[in-house]
């Protein structure tokens, strides 16, 4: 076991940069007592009609954490963060697996297959996740019947969802959730596997290029006066874009972000990199480069470290952007808990230095980093 350990770590260090992640590398369960889960901090200084939405990045519910899922149920993975994810109006996320019993490994052959039991739609709503992505590279892992049957378990389960469906016309569909008398419309796109994107007549992710170009960006306009006509209050455009491992957005990402913003976006969703990005405050709006991950089972890469996460919490009144609250977040054995100590500082210093790039200042309060936000 130690020698097939050791290579897959060889192989994913090899193939980190082209491909989703691998095997966690300490796969033991440290199981914590759930009876002395703390209460989180409630802050209560937003009015009363604003709302909060709590942001996170891939959630990987298959290999070990499906495991993990079965011996020790739906609640464990979540660690001492669940009184946290459920206390918000409404938690998006991408989902970085499919959920099902059916399907065959799509072909060619993909480096890493990711397929989660149903009992894993159970993990998301004790976690009280109102929304999933479903536009991205594993969406299609075990092919179309795979993906519907992932469709079947979100909707039995309430959970709404974007990104993928029957055929292109489903899979451009936004989500539209009712948080708090409010109408929360989200659209969901992904830059990859373009090989995975539906068609006129064939399951699949609803694929998008990343360019400003005029002619790719009509379509993204439309789908954002779309969601607006559908009477939406506030707009969340969610994406699954770029390399894994990247720490900062490219000059191209920034500008189709601003763009995004521009066509009538509240909430720039971003997830891909299995890492967290900065943060950036554009004409009112807020930009969530990459939200990085929420639970996986992935080795741990020394220098990035991919196990130090955060949960983006955005509360929004009217057209907005009230208050950016993030929390640092440990992932260790298969379960992501609140982080503490140097893992608290390491986070607290690394989204400080990469949010600097946009003018972005985060200011600690408590047991939260806070995003600074200019009323003038």
């Amino acid at each position: 076991m130690a020698t097939d350990n050791r290579l897959v770590r060889i192989t994913y260090l090899i193939a980190l940069f082209f491909c989703a992640g691998s095997i966690h590398a300490n796969a033991s369960v440290n199981v914590s007592n759930q009876a002395e889960i703390p209460k989180p901090t409630i802050y209560s200084e937003t009015a009363e009609s604003s709302i909060r939405l709590a942001f996170a990045g891939d959630v990987m519910l298959g290999r070990l954490v499906n495991g993990v899922i079965h011996e020790r149920g739906p609640a464990y993975i979540w660690g001492d963060t669940l009184p946290l994810l459920t206390a918000t109006d409404a938690t998006l996320v991408n989902l970085e697996c499919v959920i099902a019993q059916s399907g065959k490994p799509f072909r060619p052959e993909r480096a890493f297959y990711f397929r989660a039991a149903p009992i894993a739609a159970k993990a998301l709503t004790v976690a009280g996740i109102d929304y999933v992505s479903l536009s991205n590279n594993h969406a299609m892992d075990f092919q179309g019947s795979a993906l519907l049957e992932t469709i079947r378990h979100l909707d039995e389960q309430g959970i709404a969802h974007a990104g993928a469906g029957q055929d292109i016309t489903a899979a451009s569909q936004p989500a539209i959730l009712k948080v708090k008398g409010k109408k929360l419309g989200v659209i969901a796109f992904a830059d990859h596997f373009r090989e995975y994107g539906a068609g006129s007549n064939s399951p699949g992710t609803n694929i998008i290029r990343v360019d400003s170009t005029e002619e790719n960006f009509r379509l993204i306009e439309e789908r954002i006066k779309s969601v607006k006509h559908l009477g939406a209050d506030f707009i969340v455009f969610s994406i699954h874009w770029g390399p894994n491992m990247r720490e900062a957005p490219t000059e191209e990402f920034i500008e189709f972000a601003h763009r995004v913003i521009d066509a009538g976006t509240d909430v720039f969703h971003g997830h891909s990199a299995h890492i967290f990005q900065g943060i950036e405050l554009y004409k009112g709006k807020v930009i969530l480069y990459d939200t990085g991950d929420l639970i996986d089972d992935y080795y741990v890469h020394p220098l990035l470290r991919n196990d130090q996460q955060l949960l983006f919490i955005v509360t929004i009144s009217s057209d907005v952007i009230e208050r950016i609250e993030l929390v640092p977040l440990k992932i260790h054995n298969l379960q992501v808990n609140l982080a503490k100590d140097d893992d608290f500082t390491a986070i607290q210093r690394r989204i400080i230095k990469l949010s600097q790039r946009f003018g972005t200042t985060i200011d600690q309060q408590g047991d939260r980093l806070v995003v600074r936000i200019d009323r003038q």
